[in-house]
């Protein structure tokens, strides 16, 4: 008996030892920043105690233990139509028409997406990958098939925006296959180190604090606060910026909220930058259990009046599932409070392009309804 109890403490310890080999060695964890970025990081308003915070103290208690008993009696549940019953087609990807002159945004699932801007290509949150995880047996996985392949039929990358770390948003693969296409990366402060271990070269990564602003061959870039949190790992939270962009065209003015729940926070950045032409607003894998990190489809059509949008699309949806609502709820919901508060709702399929002409005409047809 003395045996086995030492056999299985033993055998514990190395699997605990393989575990965190694992999250110390692969890449997909990406890398912490550096001490020397950690010490420039305490002079910012926003890090404190040795980790980034919103602007407003946010909670991340999610009930307790009988929090805990809910979301695993929801897991067991599997919830009701949580999951497409197929694979969700992808369109056609239109090239023409993003190679042209015209602004254009197309599609990609959840959050990711490509803007054409002053014939410029911008790729916001690519992710293009099969699962929304570190590994790939565990985890969301992806409605579509594997999107990867686009990222080779797509032309010449101008630069990537990052909003935050999170797996969904900032995929390794993607970023694998990317890099070499791709003239720059704006990334929140803290993300530069992941595309460091990946081998993105650092002259081609810029990091931002919110409010900061720069320009990018004619465009006016602007990094602006969300209420939401980081990490890639399990001794990491926090340690990386979060937020959304704010991309000003000569034809376009463009904004994308990153993840985050509803606050204040919105009708500041429409007070400094609005008004947009179109909002990519998060709305998306919402529940009460987290409703202080993330938006209902109410709040995101209310925080699009906030930032003065006058056309909007929801984002956050589409591609995985990381909540308990139905899959279509979030658009459904969206459009009804869409309606009532009298704002342009456009809904396009998964990879097909909206030419933003000024016209910003909404879908013939409801696609999720398959």
């Amino acid at each position: 008996m003395k045996k086995y109890m030492l056999y299985m403490i033993a055998s514990i310890i190395v699997l605990c030892l393989i575990i965190l080999s694992y999250l110390n060695l692969h890449p997909v964890f990406g890398e912490n920043p550096s001490k020397e970025q950690k010490k420039m990081y305490e002079g910012f308003d926003n890090y404190v105690d040795g980790t980034f915070v919103n602007l407003v103290p946010t909670t991340m208690d999610m009930g307790g233990i009988s929090g805990g008993l809910s979301l695993l009696r929801d897991a067991i549940s599997g919830g009701q139509d949580r999951n497409p019953d197929d694979h969700l087609p992808v369109t056609d990807i239109n090239w023409p028409i993003i190679n042209s002159e015209e602004d254009s945004l197309t599609w990609f699932g959840h959050s990711a997406f490509l803007l054409s801007i002053d014939q410029k290509k911008i790729l916001v949150d690519p992710m293009l990958g099969p699962v929304a995880s570190p590994v790939p047996f565990a985890g969301s996985k992806r409605y579509s098939e594997d999107m990867l392949h686009i990222i080779d039929e797509m032309p010449p990358i101008d630069a990537v925006f990052i909003t935050h770390d999170h797996y969904d948003h900032l995929d390794y693969p993607s970023i694998l296959r990317l890099k070499n296409k791709v003239e720059h990366f704006f990334v929140p402060y803290g993300v530069g180190a992941h595309l460091i271990r990946w081998g993105v070269e650092e002259e081609k990564i810029s990091e931002l604090n919110w409010w900061d602003e720069t320009k990018f061959k004619g465009l006016t870039i602007a990094f602006t606060p969300s209420k939401h949190f980081s990490g890639r790992g399990l001794f990491n939270r926090n340690s990386t910026l979060w937020g959304g962009w704010v991309i000003l065209g000569n034809q376009t003015r463009f904004y994308t909220s990153g993840d985050g729940g509803y606050d204040s926070h919105f009708e500041e950045i429409g007070e400094k930058y609005g008004p947009f032409h179109i909002t990519l607003m998060e709305g998306g894998q919402y529940d009460h259990r987290w409703d202080w990190v993330h938006m209902t489809p109410e709040e995101a059509v209310q925080a699009h009046l906030d930032v003065n949008g006058e056309n909007m699309m929801l984002i956050h949806w589409g591609a995985f599932t990381l909540a308990y609502h139905g899959w279509t709820e979030p658009i459904e919901r969206a459009l009804e409070a869409a309606e009532k508060e009298d704002v342009n709702m456009l809904a396009p399929s998964i990879g097909e392009t909206v030419i933003l002409d000024g016209q910003y005409t909404k879908p013939e047809s409801l696609w999720w309804e398959m």
